[in-house]
């Protein structure tokens, strides 16, 4: 069995709540990026989630964590990236987190899984959105929650065929 981790910033709960959707459904641990280790990005499949504050910043847990991502080889690695945002309210920053997260990842070394197409969203402008696709799971609770279920099982299924 793939080992999954899976590391999160929320500030709301509505990401830690897709994290464990997430864990749940693929037989991983869904554990706080202020609770995570060094030990913690060494996985078959890492699993960043963050929620896009003020003008499409990280989530504030993340000012700690990402100094761990800066620390990760992850070269080898699947790395997948997902987040919450609000895509009317912030569309032109919603889900940016997912893009600071991706690039990150790959920056390291990580080979990047589980790519969105952008369609069905209120807003597609983002930097999380790389021709014509999500760099990850993007979810908007404030005006789509009721697809957040669906997307998120969709998803988790994708992940599990890419390990």
């Amino acid at each position: 069995m793939a080992n999954i981790h899976i590391l999160y910033g929320s500030s709301t709960g509505a990401t830690e709540a897709a994290a464990q959707q997430l864990a749940a459904l693929l037989g991983a641990e869904a554990k706080p990026i202020a609770a995570a280790s060094p030990e913690d990005f060494e996985a078959d499949l890492l699993i960043l989630g963050s929620s896009t504050w003020g003008y499409g910043e990280l989530q504030d847990d993340w000012a700690a964590g990402i100094a761990l991502l800066d620390a990760a080889d992850l070269s080898g690695r699947k790395v997948a990236v997902f987040g919450t945002g609000d895509s009317v309210g912030f569309a032109d920053t919603f889900a940016n987190a997912l893009g600071i997260l991706a690039d990150k990842a790959v920056e390291r070394g990580a080979t990047l899984v589980g790519q969105v197409p952008a369609v069905g969203y209120a807003a597609v402008e983002s930097l999380a959105v790389r021709d014509g696709n999500f760099v990850g799971l993007a979810l908007d609770d404030t005006n789509e929650a009721e697809q957040t279920p669906d997307r998120i099982a969709a998803w988790a299924k994708e992940l599990q065929a890419a390990i």
